[in-house]
């Protein structure tokens, strides 16, 4: 069984409940997806998974794929149009009842699961020690001249180098996040809307994976 969906970031909004708290919570549009590959441990592949595809409302035109992932997605039937979004799902066990072109649709879910939400944060280029790495600046008066470097980055007479993994200004953002166990809020299985509570990585219109937890929380 797939344990997770491909969706959207749509964006962030609000849910009361029926004593009058509200939530925050992020809408993802999730779904549908296709299974576009199937994989088994006794295979080539070596280990159980399937590939999934994201089936946009704006479905990729033929003449914008190249041409291996056009012989990739002939092998499937031709029954399955391409996709611009393919993720992998691993599977328990190879004798799964998934199969090449079913459908996974976001009632997979329903209210109080727990999931973890992968995404890419948002790029921020480069930024400084303050910024990146939280670090303090210094005294702004008395003729300091040392506001917002980073100060001393080692030793000069031993080790006589800057030591791996030491924290400075560089890139910041555009990686990948995990956010474990958050809550699903309420699912619109009609609109393939799926709104979990809190915030999950990456600009609205980004790509996310929603998977049921890895590890449940203790109650």
């Amino acid at each position: 069984m797939i344990n997770g969906i491909i969706g959207k970031k749509v964006g962030m909004t609000q849910l009361f409940a029926p004593d009058g708290t509200v939530m925050p919570v992020t809408v993802i549009k999730a779904g549908p997806c296709v299974v576009v590959q199937k994989k088994s441990a006794g295979g080539k592949d070596g280990y159980d998974a399937v590939q999934v595809g994201l089936v946009e409302d704006r479905p990729i035109k033929l003449k914008n794929v190249n041409k291996p992932m056009r012989g990739h997605f002939e092998k499937t039937g031709g029954g399955i149009p391409p996709t611009r979004v393919l993720k992998e799902f691993r599977l328990d066990t190879s004798d799964d009842s998934t199969n090449v072109g079913d459908k996974i649709l976001v009632d997979q879910f329903s209210d109080g699961d727990i999931v973890d939400v992968v995404g890419k944060s948002k790029g921020r280029g480069f930024a400084g020690t303050i910024k990146r790495h939280n670090f303090n600046r210094g005294p702004e008066t008395h003729g300091s001249m040392n506001v917002r470097a980073p100060g001393s980055i080692g030793a000069s007479a031993y080790p006589s180098r800057v030591v791996k993994g030491m924290r400075s200004s560089g890139h910041m953002g555009d990686v990948r996040v995990t956010i474990k166990q958050l809550t699903v809020a309420r699912v619109d299985a009609e609109n393939n809307l799926l709104m979990v509570r809190g915030a999950v990585p990456g600009a609205n219109g980004s790509v996310v994976v929603v998977k049921k937890a890895a590890r449940q929380r203790k109650k």
